[in-house]
C-alpha cells in the first residue's frame, strides 16, 4: 500500500476534451473509450517531451490526467480555442496504490458498487470505497498486479485504515516512494527527472530526449488523427 496522492491531477471536462487532449498529447485520445485508462506523455513543438502520465477517461466529457510535476500553465494555456475546462484538482484527491499478488483480494473488502474480478488492465470503474464514493483504476507503478484508488482527501484516512483493518489477512503492509522506485525499475518504467529530464526543466537542448528516444515511441500516434503539438517534428524524426 503506497501512498501517491502527491501525484499532480487534472480534470478535463466539457464537449471538446478529447480534441483537446489530442491536441496536447502525443496520443490520439478521442480513441479511448468511457471506462478506460491510458499511458501518455506530451512534447514541445520540438517533439521534446515535458512530462508523462495516465489519462482516464471517467466520463463522456469528463477525463483526469496526472503528471510528474505542475503541469496546470501548460494545459490552461493550450487550451484557448476549445470548449473546455481544466481543473488543477490534485489538493482535493488522494490516490493510495494497492500493488502486488493480493491487491485484488483487498479490494474487494474495501469496495461496493465495484466488479473488481471484472475490472480490465488500464480499466476504470466507479463506486464506494471504505463507504466513500471514489474512483478505481487498475494502474499502478510497479509492473505487478495492481490499483489506484482515487477518494476526496477527506476520505483517504479512513480509507487507509479500512484496507489495512481488512486486508491483515492478505499480508498488507505500508510501503514508501523508495520502495516503489525500486518496484519501477525492475518493471522498466521511466520517470521524470531520473530517467529524462523534461523540457521545461533542461538547462541545454542535449538533455532534452523525444518520446522516441526514450522508448516511448509506441505511446504516439502520427497517422489518422488531427494534428498535436510537436506532431511535425515527432513525423520528420520517424
Amino acid at each position: 500500500m503506497i501512498d501517491v496522492t502527491p501525484l499532480y491531477k487534472y480534470d478535463i471536462s466539457g464537449p471538446e476534451a478529447a480534441d483537446y487532449l489530442s491536441w496536447v498529447t502525443v496520443r490520439d485520445v478521442t480513441r479511448l473509450k468511457q471506462g478506460r485508462s491510458t499511458y501518455l506523455c506530451w512534447t514541445d513543438e520540438a517533439g521534446k517531451v515535458i512530462d508523462d502520465g495516465t489519462c482516464s477517461r471517467i466520463g463522456p466529457e469528463h477525463y483526469r490526467v496526472t503528471a510528474a510535476e505542475p503541469m496546470f500553465h501548460w494545459f490552461s494555456q493550450n487550451a484557448h480555442g476549445f470548449e473546455v475546462e481544466v481543473s488543477d484538482v490534485s489538493s482535493e484527491w488522494a490516490a493510495l496504490a494497492i500493488q502486488g499478488p493480493t491487491s485484488r483480494d483487498i479490494l474487494r473488502t474495501v469496495s461496493s458498487g465495484i466488479d473488481v474480478d471484472a475490472l480490465p488492465f488500464f480499466g476504470v470503474a466507479s463506486g464506494e470505497l471504505a463507504g466513500a464514493q471514489g474512483i478505481v483504476t487498475r494502474t499502478g507503478y510497479t509492473g505487478d498486479l495492481g490499483y489506484e484508488l482515487w477518494v476526496r482527501n477527506a476520505d483517504a484516512i479512513t480509507l487507509w485504515d479500512t484496507i489495512f483493518d481488512r486486508g491483515q489477512a492478505h499480508g498488507v503492509y505500508p510501503a514508501g516512494l523508495n520502495a516503489l522506485d525500486v518496484c519501477r525499475v525492475e518493471a522498466g518504467f521511466i520517470m521524470m527527472g531520473v530517467d529524462y529530464t523534461g523540457a521545461f526543466d533542461a538547462v541545454i537542448p542535449s538533455q532534452t530526449s523525444t518520446p522516441y528516444e526514450l522508448g516511448l515511441g509506441w505511446t504516439v500516434n502520427l497517422k489518422d488523427r488531427d494534428p498535436f503539438i510537436g506532431q511535425a517534428a515527432l513525423e520528420k524524426e520517424k
